[in-house]
């Protein structure tokens, strides 16, 4: 290092990479206790009448796994964060640069965001379900039920035990909710981001001497802004895909023994529900339960899209 210039001021990717993977821990750090009350929540019992309020979901964490309860799991959330919001951001700058190649202002239509957003979400779901699997089962192990007789082993949340007694094909139980959910969540997110991006660069041109030829001229937008208009967007698609992130958390929460998988598969056994809800995982069962915790979901990921863009942008300038 010659004359105090910074490790990383150099390599441009490494600098991002670390500012990336600093702004995920951050962001999971810091809403990870919403999440879990969250979960807690979705996966009340199906025939209970009145679910359980906020009071109760907590005593009943505290009583099980004490204060450090609000964090079980929060290892297997930040692995499979890296590589997902990877993926979601890099098949968006992907697809949204083949848009705009040949335009003059490298503009983004909504619709295109939201294009690029879906085939984000995609991707980013099978990235990240075996890692949601077990971040699932270890915030609430006293919360899974099987599909069988036999009574669930103690250890079932361990990766060796999940795939003994499942199989592999148990690290994407959920797949199809999921996928479901982040292209949701990511056609929101993206195309409500670009229309807040486009409104605040339309504010700042307004009030500029000389005026801008095109909103790419008038320059960035302010990182407070910015991360506030991505919080906003990520309240947004998480109230959006909130139905399918229940159905998925559920359904990672059953436990299904291989030999069950076998003869279900053996006899040709059909999924209940309409088509949608066999398309999307959506069990018949959960239909009532769906809209829980949707308040919580809706203001961790507000939170954590917010936290996560105001620390890259941080990070990024620490490391230049």
């Amino acid at each position: 290092m010659v004359g105090g210039s910074k490790p990383l001021g150099e390599s441009v990717f490494a600098v991002h990479a670390v500012a990336g993977a600093a702004a995920i821990s951050a962001s999971a750090v810091a809403v990870y206790p919403l999440d879990t009350v969250k979960t807690l929540l979705q996966l009340g019992a199906t025939g209970q009448k009145q679910k359980m309020g906020l009071r109760q979901v907590v005593d009943r964490l505290m009583a099980a796994s004490g204060p450090a309860g609000f964090y079980n799991g929060i290892g297997w959330s930040i692995l499979g964060k890296l590589p997902g919001l990877g993926a979601r951001f890099g098949t968006y700058e992907l697809l949204t640069a083949f848009y705009k190649d040949g335009r003059e202002d490298n503009y983004v239509y909504y619709s295109e965001a939201m294009k690029a957003g879906i085939a984000a979400g995609a991707v980013e779901a099978v990235f990240c379900t075996p890692f949601e699997l077990f971040k699932l089962r270890n915030q609430h192990p006293w919360m899974l039920t099987g599909s069988g007789k036999p009574p669930l082993p103690s250890d079932v949340h361990l990766p060796s035990r999940v795939i003994l007694l499942e199989g592999w094909g148990a690290l994407w139980r959920g797949l199809r909710s999921g996928i479901a959910r982040d292209c949701v969540f990511g056609g929101m997110f993206f195309s409500t981001w670009q229309f807040l991006h486009t409104v605040m660069l339309t504010w700042k041109a307004v009030n500029m001497s000389p005026k801008p030829r095109n909103l790419e001229a008038a320059g960035p937008v302010p990182p407070f802004a910015s991360s506030v208009a991505a919080g906003f967007a990520g309240a947004i698609a998480a109230a959006a895909s909130h139905t399918f992130d229940t159905a998925k958390s559920r359904s990672e929460c059953t436990v299904v023994p291989k030999y069950i998988a076998m003869e279900r598969k053996f006899l040709k056994w059909k999924a209940p529900g309409t088509w949608i809800e066999r398309k999307t995982g959506i069990s018949p069962a959960d239909r009532n339960v769906l809209f829980r915790g949707i308040g919580l979901r809706t203001a961790r990921s507000g939170i954590a899209s917010f936290v996560l863009v105001g620390s890259y942008y941080l990070a990024v300038n620490h490391l230049s």
